[in-house]
């Protein structure tokens, strides 16, 4: 029987766990992000986990657009990831300069922004969000960026858009003149948009090539994943070492200021100690004065006893 994760079973995994609760966070409707976003971290500092609290609190709220595009992401994994694949297929294309392949592929990416927008809205639409047409036009503009940018193709694959993306630099419209000629591939082929698609004719040689480069691509998403995992720990382990770092500096005001009470104290000793002594042998002499007087005063009231009996004898 499958043990059951619960918290203290050694078989969670703390990182999945965050991971899923963020993943979660982000395809949470705008209106109710902050809300859902302090219930989660609630969760997580309640179970212990005080730095993956921190990191729920940390999220931002995202646009209304860019949440759109997180909701089609998770909504629409197949599709998603073969306009990931059409994105990875045009940047090649246009670095190698192949007409063939850039006129096909470009003819792909106008029906798929448009469709997958489609499909963003509608999701939208279900969740109880209508776009707005700007709004609409941001997650165009998110998608073709997508297309266009590798950078922005990994902020959208990781599902935690907070704002739009814009295209650093789109393709241009024609490109086909004096440029090389090669096969041309239909990544539209399997998007549940229903876009019309051309089968190419493939080789073995072709098909070896498509392999290789598909696992080069497995093992570089594996690359990149890795690689955020440990940014992310990195960025936490700042975190704990800053209020590790700002409990110590707390510490040490604590403790300069108790030795200077100490030393005030230590100080203040010394100097009541020097004022004793003096004080001390004054007392000394006064209780000699005193006992002298006393002394006197007593033989002074002998005398006066003597002095007065004599004058009763006289007197009788």
């Amino acid at each position: 029987m499958q043990r059951e994760n619960r918290p203290g079973n050694p078989e969670r995994d703390p990182e999945s766990d965050v991971e899923r609760v963020l993943d979660e966070l982000y395809v949470t409707a705008p209106t109710g992000f902050v809300a859902r976003r302090a219930e989660l971290a609630a969760e997580a500092k309640a179970d212990g986990r005080v730095a993956d609290a921190r990191r729920i609190r940390a999220a931002r709220r995202p646009t209304l657009a860019a949440w759109a595009a997180n909701l089609l992401l998770r909504s629409q994994p197949a599709d998603s990831r073969r306009f990931l694949e059409l994105g990875q297929a045009l940047r090649t294309a246009y670095r190698t300069l192949d007409a063939d392949e850039i006129k096909e592929l470009s003819q792909q990416r106008g029906r798929v922004v448009s469709a997958l927008a489609g499909q963003a809205a509608a999701l939208a639409r279900d969740a109880g969000h209508r776009l707005s047409d700007a709004a609409g036009q941001e997650v165009v503009s998110t998608l073709r960026a997508v297309l266009a940018d590798q950078g922005a193709a990994d902020l959208w694959a990781a599902g935690r858009l907070e704002s739009s993306l814009t295209p650093p630099v789109d393709f241009p419209t024609d490109l086909t003149t004096g440029l090389t000629t090669g096969p041309a591939t239909d990544l539209a082929t399997g998007l549940s948009t229903d876009l019309p698609t051309a089968a190419p004719a493939s080789t073995p040689t072709d098909e070896l090539a498509e392999r290789r480069t598909r696992r080069k691509r497995e093992e570089l998403a594996a690359a990149r994943q890795a690689a955020a995992r440990a940014d992310r720990l990195l960025r936490r382990e700042r975190a704990e070492q800053q209020d590790t770092d700002a409990a110590l500096g707390r510490a040490r005001e604590r403790h300069d200021r108790a030795r200077a009470d100490v030393a005030a104290a230590e100080e203040r000793l010394r100097r009541a100690r020097a004022e004793l002594e003096p004080a001390e042998l004054e007392q000394h002499e006064a209780e000699e004065r005193d006992r002298a007087a006393a002394d006197a005063t007593a033989r002074a009231e002998r005398a006066a006893q003597d002095a007065a009996r004599e004058v009763r004898r006289l007197s009788e």
